[in-house]
């Protein structure tokens, strides 16, 4: 693999789980890395634990110990403004932008009339809008660099194919694919790649807490659709985030730089199953 010490990745959704994974990945591969994450209160229909500033500065030290530096900032994706201005800050900071990995997101699983307005519209702001503004805080930088780069937007399985009980959060995470796809048109001409990242089911503190709970609740409303879940086409396969940081890594590099505007899945083959 190519040289990658001294290249910068931004990451959203850093203090743990996927975001955690990608920025120890990536910084063991040489990269500096930028980690935001809102590190405080979610959306009161969340049913798991929000990430603290505690689980942002270990995000932190384990970048650091890598030999790597890593900036944070607690902002909320939502914020478009905030968030530029951290991004611009750190950029500044640390001379350069190569990659962006969009990886911020919520679940809120309930029946389809049990969602209601503000519960759907704060898993769209987060899922895609969210995801939109992170893109537009760092790709001018990538641009300014002159040297190309990679955007990585983390997707689901139910982006590729749906999720019973997940309404908004289906219709967010298909929304991630045509992002990735509009933006790999306009951006390409700057030799800047975009895809979509698709995991499936991941073991991370998002399948905590009353999460498990609320998926019972919301499936026991429709039985017919208990089994309507994708199936692994690998038995007794556990995705570990370390498991999607590779893909992240491989999309990060210049081992796949011809590799753009695609949706690729890592979930055990559940959306083909």
């Amino acid at each position: 693999m190519t040289d990658l010490t001294g290249r910068v990745a931004l990451i959203t959704g850093a203090a743990r789980g996927q975001g955690r994974a990608h920025a120890e990945r990536l910084s063991a591969d040489g990269y500096d890395v930028i980690l935001i994450d809102v590190a405080g209160p979610l959306p009161a229909c969340v049913p798991y634990d929000s990430a603290t500033p505690e689980d942002l500065d270990e995000t932190a030290a384990l970048v650091r110990a890598n030999g790597r530096q890593a900036i944070t900032a607690a902002v909320d994706t939502r914020d478009h403004g905030a968030l530029c201005t951290a991004v611009d800050d750190a950029v500044t900071r640390l001379g350069r932008l190569d990659v962006i990995v969009a990886n911020a997101g919520i679940c809120v699983p309930a029946p389809w009339n049990e969602v209601s307005p503000d519960d759907f519209q704060a898993v769209v702001d987060i899922n895609l809008v969210g995801t939109w503004n992170t893109v537009m805080s760092g790709a001018e930088h990538i641009i300014s660099g002159g040297l190309g780069g990679s955007i990585i937007l983390i997707g689901s399985a139910a982006g590729v194919t749906m999720e019973p009980f997940m309404i908004a959060y289906t219709a967010s995470k298909h929304a991630i694919v045509g992002l990735a796809r509009a933006f790999a048109a306009e951006l390409g001409r700057h030799r800047i790649r975009v895809n979509s990242l698709h995991p499936g089911s991941v073991a991370t503190p998002m399948g905590t807490g009353r999460m498990l709970e609320a998926m019972a609740e919301a499936s026991a409303s429709n039985p017919l659709l208990r089994n309507g879940f994708s199936k692994q086409l690998i038995p007794d396969a556990v995705t570990m985030p370390e498991d999607v940081a590779s893909a992240v890594a491989w999309l990060a590099s210049d081992e796949s730089r011809y590799v753009t505007a695609t949706a690729i899945s890592v979930d055990v083959g559940a959306t083909q199953g």
